[in-house]
């Protein structure tokens, strides 16, 4: 009778605790408004969470994208958020995938579908009302998991057992699941990544590196989200200090070059590395003496942001022959014409660099502190008590009197004026 009570009492917990973690969907009014109009289409039309928003519900993860899944065909869909007056976009509707929006919020709804016909990259699919066929589609385990409006989970594929105890399970066969999109050789390292907690199976290794070439029928852009998603992770430094996911890291992008640094960065430098920007972080993994940065801008398409940040960081860090170690002077130029943000940007890209140096992180405390001033000598000034016209030299004369306050610490005596304007 004990036992019999306890287990009782072990479900309802495990209820509650479930019923918590999907509360605050269940409160999302897009959420409500979409499963009433969908539930209440017909007699057997159904709609589920599925994918990554289960995923990270039941890993108490935030989310904020909520894929759903419908046995309801995409014109059907269309319908019955015309009828309940739901704006859409038929945004994937080669693949039975409608956005919905409500309150600015989009809710992607694709229909149950089956992959008839893979090429490696895109597949032609056939519209289904099984969810357990649907499920056999997708890459793992543990993006294969549905749920209800109240957290009631169809899980055909035990992905959340495997979410549970860490392991990236593919679907079926792996080597069929990687060769109809070999995209998911990248996927499969950023969900081992974030989930895993054993080691690589041998054979799941050997099946990627045989079919590692495919990723070059993968268009760069979408590699390129699939690296930003990695280092995006709370944990993406993980990834480093394991040996067999370098290994394929340096086989799927060998310009990023420096992840060797991130596997021996000490405490201190690790903190740094989390709290910078997603843009330093990929700088700084593929600056270095050679034109290697150069070819990844290119060879990625960068966005000007990107390339303007590692640009900036590449010429004022490193020198082919020599580390550059700043001084003050150099850095208050910086400071003045680049900003705080991108001097801290350049004193931490060396602390991570090189050896960490006491002498940085004093420059680093010290600019941190500092407000950017605003040069106090203005035109008229010189013309109305120096007697300068208008012109080239007034100009000339004014842009030297700024590079000597700067290098001054931003201070100008009356006596270093008089020596500028008097060359």
């Amino acid at each position: 009778m004990k036992a019999l009570l306890k287990k009782i009492f072990q479900n309802k917990k495990i209820s509650s605790d479930k019923d918590l973690k999907f509360l605050h969907l269940k409160n999302n009014r897009g959420v409500n408004k979409i499963f009433g109009a969908i539930n209440n289409y017909n007699e057997t039309s159904e709609i589920r969470y599925v994918g990554g928003c289960i995923r990270k519900i039941l890993n108490d993860e935030k989310t904020d994208d909520i894929d759903l899944a419908t046995n309801l065909t995409p014109d059907q869909v269309k319908q019955c958020l015309d009828k309940n007056q739901i704006k859409f976009f038929e945004t994937g509707i080669e693949h039975g995938t409608i956005t919905a929006v409500i309150d600015d919020q989009n809710f992607e709804i694709t229909t149950l579908r089956k992959d008839v016909k893979t090429d490696g990259r895109h597949a032609v699919v056939e519209y289904t009302t099984n969810w357990k066929e649907d499920s056999l589609r997708r890459d793992f385990s543990i993006n294969s998991i549905y749920s209800d409006l109240d957290g009631n989970l169809y899980d055909p594929n035990s992905g959340h057992k495997d979410l549970n105890v860490g392991i990236i399970k593919f679907i079926g066969d792996p080597e069929t699941r990687i060769k109809e999109d070999y995209l998911r050789i990248i996927r499969y390292l950023r969900f081992y990544t974030e989930y895993s907690k054993i080691d690589h199976e041998i054979n799941i290794i050997k099946i990627i590196k045989k079919n590692i070439e495919g990723l070059g029928k993968i268009s760069k852009e979408r590699q390129f989200n699939e690296l930003k998603k990695i280092l995006k992770l709370d944990n993406f430094l993980n990834l480093f200090k394991n040996k067999t996911s370098c290994e394929l890291f340096s086989l799927i992008f060998p310009q990023v070059k420096n992840f060797k640094k991130l596997s021996k960065l000490s405490k201190p430098q690790e903190k740094i590395l989390k709290n910078k920007s997603l843009n330093f972080v990929i700088s700084f993994l593929v600056i270095d003496e050679t034109d290697n940065s150069d070819y990844f801008v290119y060879k990625y398409n960068l966005p000007n942001e990107l390339k303007d940040k590692i640009n900036f960081l590449k010429n004022n860090s490193l020198n082919k022959d020599s580390t550059k170690i700043f001084n003050k002077k150099d850095l208050q130029k910086i400071f003045y014409y680049e900003g705080k943000s991108s001097t801290i940007d350049l004193i931490d890209f060396n602390l991570l660099y090189f050896k960490q140096s006491k002498k940085l992180s004093e420059l680093k405390t010290y600019f941190e502190k500092l407000d950017k001033p605003e040069f106090p000598i203005k035109a008229q000034l010189l013309i109305n008590d120096y007697g300068l016209k208008e012109g080239r030299e007034l100009g000339q004369k004014l842009k030297n009197l700024e590079m000597k306050w700067i290098e001054n610490n931003f201070n100008l005596s009356k006596k270093d004026m008089e020596k500028v304007l008097s060359n």
